[in-house]
C-alpha cells in the first residue's frame, strides 16, 4: 500500500509513535510518506540545524519525509499556541494535495486536532480513506488548559471545537483510541462503534528497555537507605507535582522523590519544596532521553501522576508505557483506565488523584514492600507491556486498520 502519515510532531521531536509506525510499515513492504512540521516541540524553538523552508524533503530509513513551515510556539500563550496549530493546518493542507496525491490511505496522529485539516481536504477532493489515531480528548484537552479564556468566550470556543470533532468522527474511515474509556467518549459523541478500536500506545523501545543502572544514573538518583520514587517528564499544570512534593514531605523518613524534567510548573514545585523544608525531594532538571532507562533502573518505582480531570480518565499516559517497558513498577496517582490497568495486573500501587494524603500512604507502602514483591511487580510490569502495549502489537493493529480502510 501507499500510505501517507500526517503528524505535526515527528522526530527529532519526542514523537516516536508516528515514526515507529512509518518505519514499521516500510519494513512490512509498504511505501510511506510523512507530512510534518519543522521540529520545535517541546520548547517552541526551532531545533539547531533546521531552517524553515517550503521544499524540504528527505528520505530517512526508507520513509520519505516532507516538512512544511509553521509558527513555532509551545508556551502559555493561547494565541501563540493556536497560531502554531493553525499554521501547520494551513501549510500541510497546501502541501498535501500534491505530496500525498497517490496515497491509498492516510494515517493521522491526531494531536492537536487541527492536524486533521489536510486529511479532510484529501477526503473531500479524492475520497482518500483516513485512519485517525486519537491521542487526547478534544476539546477538553484545550478547554481545561490556560489556553482558552473563561466565560462566554471559552464556552463559544468549546462549542466550536465540539462541532469540529463531530466532523472528524464522521469523516474518519476508522478511529484508533488509546484507552477503553476514550472509546466510550468518542462513541457517545457520534462515532460509529464498529469503526473505533483500542490501540494502546507503546514506548520508544529504542530508549526504554530493561537495562542495568549505570554508575552515573545511581549518582544522579543519589540513592540512600530510603525507597526512591522517580518522576520523569513534563512538570506542568496537569501533572500535579505539588501534591507529590507534599506526599513525599509527609513520609520523608521512608521515601526519596526524584524529579527528572522541567516545565512551567517547576518553579512552583521548587518553591513548595523549599517552604516545606524537604530534604528528600531532588530536582534533576531536563535530561537526555537516552539516559532515562538507566535512571529508571536506578530507582525503585516510577511515579505516574495527573490531575483529576474528566479528560484524563480516558487516557493511559505515555509515562506508564515507558515504565512498564523498562520493567519498573509504578505508583499511579491517576483515575480511570490507567489506574484500572495498574490494579488489574498488579504492577504497582494506585490511588485517586488530587489526594496527597492517599499518595503519601502509597509512598509509604512502596517503601515498606518486601524486595521480593517489588521485584515480582517489575516482572509483571514488563510482561504486561510485552503482551498488551508493545510496538509490535500496536503496529500490527494499526496496519490491519489501514488495510481495512484502504479496501
Amino acid at each position: 500500500m501507499r500510505i501517507g502519515v500526517v503528524s505535526q510532531w515527528y522526530p527529532p521531536e519526542p514523537a516516536h509513535i508516528p515514526e515507529n509506525l512509518a518505519r514499521g510499515l516500510v519494513a512490512r513492504g509498504h511505501r510511506v510518506r510523512v507530512l510534518t512540521g519543522f521540529p520545535n516541540y517541546p520548547t517552541g524553538t526551532l531545533y539547531p540545524g533546521y531552517r524553515q523552508r517550503w521544499a524540504d524533503t528527505s528520505v530517512i530509513d526508507g520513509v520519505t519525509v516532507r516538512r512544511v513551515p509553521e509558527y513555532p510556539s509551545h508556551d502559555r500563550s493561547g494565541i501563540r499556541r493556536a497560531a502554531s496549530y493553525l499554521s501547520f493546518a494551513a501549510t500541510s493542507s497546501a502541501a498535501a494535495a500534491g505530496y500525498l496525491r497517490g496515497a491509498d490511505v492516510l494515517y493521522v496522529y491526531l494531536t492537536p486536532a487541527t492536524v486533521f485539516a489536510a486529511p479532510a481536504l484529501l477526503r473531500a477532493l479524492r475520497g482518500t480513506p483516513v485512519v485517525v489515531h486519537m491521542q487526547d480528548i478534544w476539546p477538553e484537552s484545550v478547554v481545561c488548559s490556560s489556553m482558552v479564556p473563561a466565560g462566554a468566550a471559552g464556552r463559544l470556543i468549546g462549542a466550536a471545537l465540539h462541532a469540529a470533532m463531530r466532523r472528524v468522527y464522521r469523516l474518519a474511515t476508522s478511529i484508533a483510541v488509546i484507552a477503553p474509556a476514550m472509546r466510550d467518549i468518542v462513541v457517545a459523541r457520534g462515532a460509529d462503534p464498529a469503526r473505533v478500536r483500542v490501540v494502546l500506545n507503546w514506548a520508544d523501545e529504542s530508549l526504554f528497555r530493561p537495562i542495568e543502572a549505570t554508575p552515573t544514573a545511581r549518582e544522579r538518583i543519589g540513592r540512600r537507605r530510603r525507597c526512591t520514587i522517580m518522576y520523569a517528564g513534563t512538570i506542568g499544570p496537569f501533572q500535579n507535582i505539588e501534591d507529590s512534593v507534599r506526599a513525599a514531605a509527609a513520609v520523608h523518613d521512608h521515601v526519596d522523590l526524584v524529579l527528572a524534567g522541567s516545565g512551567i510548573g517547576e518553579a512552583a514545585a521548587r518553591d513548595l519544596s523549599t517552604d516545606l523544608g524537604t530534604d528528600n525531594v531532588r530536582f534533576l532538571g531536563r535530561l537526555p532521553m537516552a539516559d532515562m532507562a538507566a535512571l529508571y533502573a536506578a530507582a525503585d518505582f516510577q511515579l505516574v501522576t495527573l490531575k483529576d480531570l474528566p479528560v484524563f480518565r480516558g487516557i493511559i499516559p505515555s509515562k506508564l508505557a515507558a515504565a512498564l517497558s523498562c520493567g519498573s513498577p509504578v505508583v499511579a496517582s491517576v483515575a480511570g483506565d490507567c489506574a484500572a490497568l495498574v490494579e488489574r495486573h498488579d504492577i504497582g500501587l494506585a490511588c485517586p488523584p488530587g489526594d496527597w494524603r492517599s499518595l503519601a500512604d502509597r509512598f509509604h507502602r512502596a517503601a515498606t514492600l518486601p524486595a521480593g514483591e517489588r521485584a515480582a511487580m517489575g516482572r509483571r510490569a514488563l510482561d504486561c507491556y510485552r503482551t498488551r502495549m508493545s510496538q509490535q502489537a500496536g503496529i500490527g493493529l494499526l496496519e490491519d486498520m489501514l488495510r481495512e480502510a484502504a479496501r
